[in-house]
């Protein structure tokens, strides 16, 4: 599908990068650069300035450290599983296709996507999918035995906070992302799906 026949990435409208400030342009350049594409989120999102500044400040502070025990393969695996729950599409194509690439399995995404109590995961990653799913469908219940269940396979407080800040961070995202009409990038769909070869 070309440019001038995709559909809109959204249903409010996108700025050109060009016409963004600086500082929002440079680091849609820098994912430019590493990914070969802009993912459509960055623009879409930059509609509104002040939020997409908040909002990747946010999504930064989750995702791009490397304190606690949770692995960049075990944070997307989160997203993928709770936007799924979430129906947001544009959240599990991409972050499907990152998790791929993460955890080196091509069919990871579309098992945690469907039902991670299906999936070819380690207990450790099972039991906080169990957790994330609760807090995204009825953090209302959440109790000590939930935490509990969690502590065997080695996850500390500070990680069951990040489970949950994930989730609920997302939760806002997918909210947000089905609003707008958020269409996934076609580069997202085939990302990750075929092992590179060894050659």
């Amino acid at each position: 599908m070309s440019e001038a026949t995709s559909p809109p990435i959204s249903r409010w409208p996108v700025p050109t990068l060009e016409s963004l400030p600086e500082d929002m342009k440079a680091r849609i350049l820098e994912v430019q650069a590493k990914s070969g594409f802009v993912p459509n989120v960055f623009l879409a999102l930059a509609h509104r300035p002040a939020e997409w500044r908040a909002f990747m400040a946010y999504h930064d502070a989750l995702l791009v450290k490397n304190t606690g025990s949770l692995t960049k393969g075990e944070r997307e695996m989160i997203i993928t599983a709770t936007s799924a729950a979430n129906h947001c599409l544009y959240c599990v194509v991409a972050h499907g296709a990152i998790l791929r690439i993460y955890e080196k399995k091509p069919l990871v995404a579309d098992q945690v996507a469907i039902n991670h109590r299906k999936a070819e995961i380690p207990p450790r990653q099972r039991a906080m999918l169990d957790f994330a799913m609760k807090v995204c469908k009825n953090s209302h219940e959440v109790e000590e035995a939930d935490f509990e269940a969690l502590r065997p396979h080695g996850f500390s407080d500070e990680d069951i906070w990040d489970i949950a800040a994930i989730t609920a961070f997302f939760g806002l995202s997918n909210r947000l992302a089905n609003v707008i009409g958020m269409r996934p990038n076609d580069e997202f769909y085939l990302m990750g799906r075929v092992p590179r070869s060894k050659g």
